[in-house]
């Protein structure tokens, strides 16, 4: 039997994890076409078949799923050795992959991606903007940022940013004649602008006050998915939005908004970066983690 390259058994394991060619591939930074002969190649050399594939799917056969399960310690010690030769020679370097929402990413390029690049030059940072949560190990990245309390329990979790507070807002002009709601129930009797979450799902607003929690599914005839278009669409007086109150913020002081509802908008825990517990952490996102701690307390 001929020997596999390690390159022929990492593009094996990318596969295995992503269950797609595809996705591999744009994760390996090759093209589809080389990453399925790479994989044909590799049957050929150990002469079984390691994936059933359709025109839908790619799973493991139960020779790839033994081989997998083999491989998978092997390749994160080699990674870990590399890392090691990387951490003496005293620079990290490769490839960092972070999935974030908007706002997550918004706070990353402005308080720590510029001096992380400066810092480690030789560190590639592939920072991806999605609203969705993915699962970050299935699709290949090494980090996640979402709110903390959509992280997911089996991850490890670093705060930052501080806490975030979603507040219902409106335009003086929509509000003008019509009676201030004193109560979320009493949204009902309003036009609410209603947002469609990534999932597909329109939110439901939750409040709390002093122990009580109430969650409105909010009446309205518009319904958009952005929170920049939540605030433009309250701007123009098109009803009451229920955002973020960093993206009401500058409308809110100049007077464009006002809020409503105050008392039942507490703060809650904000945004949180997180990684697998069980894999060896590659010194990139070591080092980026570090800087993370270091300017979220300086702010």
């Amino acid at each position: 039997m001929v020997r596999p390259s390690l390159n022929d058994l990492a593009a094996f394991a990318a596969v295995a994890s992503h269950r797609s060619f595809r996705s591999a591939a744009d994760v390996m930074g090759v093209s589809r076409s080389a990453l399925s002969h790479a994989i044909i190649g590799l049957e050929g050399k150990l002469g079984v078949r390691l994936f059933n594939r359709t025109t839908r799917s790619v799973s493991l056969t139960q020779a790839g799923a033994r081989l997998l399960a083999r491989l998978d310690p092997v390749l994160q010690d080699f990674d870990q050795a590399l890392d090691t030769v990387s951490e003496e020679r005293g620079t990290p370097s490769g490839t960092l992959r972070i999935n974030a929402n908007k706002s997550g990413a918004r706070i990353l390029l402005s308080a720590v991606v510029p001096r992380f690049l400066d810092l480690y030059p030789d560190v590639e940072l592939d920072l991806v903007s999605e609203g969705r949560l993915v699962d970050i190990v299935e699709l290949g990245f090494d980090a996640g940022v979402r709110l903390l309390d959509t992280v997911p329990r089996d991850m490890v979790a670093v705060r930052f940013g501080g806490d975030v507070r979603f507040i219902a807002v409106a335009a003086p002009s929509y509000m003008g004649g019509r009676a201030t709601p004193n109560t979320p129930d009493e949204l009902h009797a309003h036009r609410c602008i209603r947002q469609r979450l990534p999932s597909g799902k329109r939110y439901r607003w939750e409040f709390s006050r002093r122990g009580a929690e109430i969650v409105v599914d909010v009446p309205g005839s518009l319904t958009l998915d952005d929170n920049d278009l939540l605030v433009q669409a309250a701007v123009e007086g098109r009803g009451i939005a229920y955002v973020p109150e960093h993206f009401a913020r500058p409308f809110l002081d100049s007077g464009q908004l006002v809020t409503v509802l105050d008392d039942w908008c507490p703060r809650t825990p904000g945004l949180a970066l997180y990684y697998p517990r069980s894999r060896h952490m590659p010194s990139p996102l070591r080092v980026f983690i570090d800087l993370l701690k270091q300017v979220d307390g300086t702010r």
